[in-house]
């Protein structure tokens, strides 16, 4: 099965990718036909295992999205058995050097490329003789995290490891890591000029840059800097965002009667 949102990214397109927290396959399947080009389990920060992350991928398994995870931590163990669940990519954060890098590349793809081990669960069909084992080292995108001074000073380094397919920016540690409040849809001068730099290296190298955004303006503006896969919020504040207006319009639009 080819990676499509791999090809799309190859051909320069920008992406958009939903965000899931909500550790529920019914959630994961509403999301999945809301017209995002990617779908990413987040198993650092949302309230998700191993075995939501299986139950929310095979609720979007018919529909044309393509599934990623974030994992927790830069170790083998994860990074393998999501790729053997079935994601066609790995986000991995606060990859702050060449040799993390290196790390997380040997993680993700099997030999001589990699260290990864033979088990591919769901990824090949159960189990199953498939293709997958031949093709996976070609389809995985495999995708650091940028969040620190010390992985903005590495970009260079980080980004000609062999087998690492773009970045993804994490604003909030980014701005933590700065000395500056956590946040998303920065407009702080130093933020936008770590933002240009960073576009401008994958560019370089035919690479691209990812970003979590919280908001759809933000994320638009930011494609027109040059970021191709755009995260808008994820599906818990997508979901708390449009309860909170659709009550409040509806006491606005009712008057004291509903205040």
């Amino acid at each position: 099965m080819p990676n499509m949102l791999k090809r799309r990214l190859a051909a320069g397109k920008a992406c958009v990718n939903g965000w899931l927290a909500i550790p529920d396959g019914f959630s994961a399947e509403t999301m999945a036909q809301c017209g995002w080009d990617s779908i990413t389990v987040d198993m650092q920060h949302g309230v998700q295992d191993y075995m939501s992350m299986v139950r929310c991928f095979q609720a979007m398994d018919r529909h044309p999205v393509t599934p990623l995870v974030r994992v927790p931590w830069n170790e083998p163990g994860i990074v393998g058995k999501v790729l053997d669940g079935g994601a066609w990519g790995v986000i991995c954060p606060m990859v702050n050097t060449a040799a993390e890098a290196r790390a997380l590349v040997s993680y993700s793809l099997y030999p001589p490329k990699g260290k990864r081990s033979n088990g591919p669960i769901r990824a090949g069909a159960y189990g199953e003789a498939t293709p997958y084992q031949a093709t996976a080292n070609d389809e995985i995108l495999i995708i650091p995290m940028i969040e620190t001074q010390e992985a903005i000073d590495n970009i260079d380094a980080i980004l000609d490891v062999p087998g690492i397919s773009g970045i993804y920016v994490g604003p909030s540690d980014l701005g933590l890591s700065l000395g500056l409040k956590p946040m998303l849809d920065r407009e702080e001068p130093l933020i936008l000029g770590i933002y240009e730099k960073l576009v401008a290296a994958c560019k370089k190298r035919g690479q691209f840059a990812g970003l979590h955004n919280g908001s759809a303006a933000y994320s638009a503006r930011m494609i027109g800097m040059g970021f191709q896969l755009l995260t808008i919020a994820n599906d818990a504040g997508l979901m708390a965002k449009a309860a909170r207006e659709a009550v409040q319009a509806t006491r606005k639009a009712a008057g004291d009667i509903a205040s």
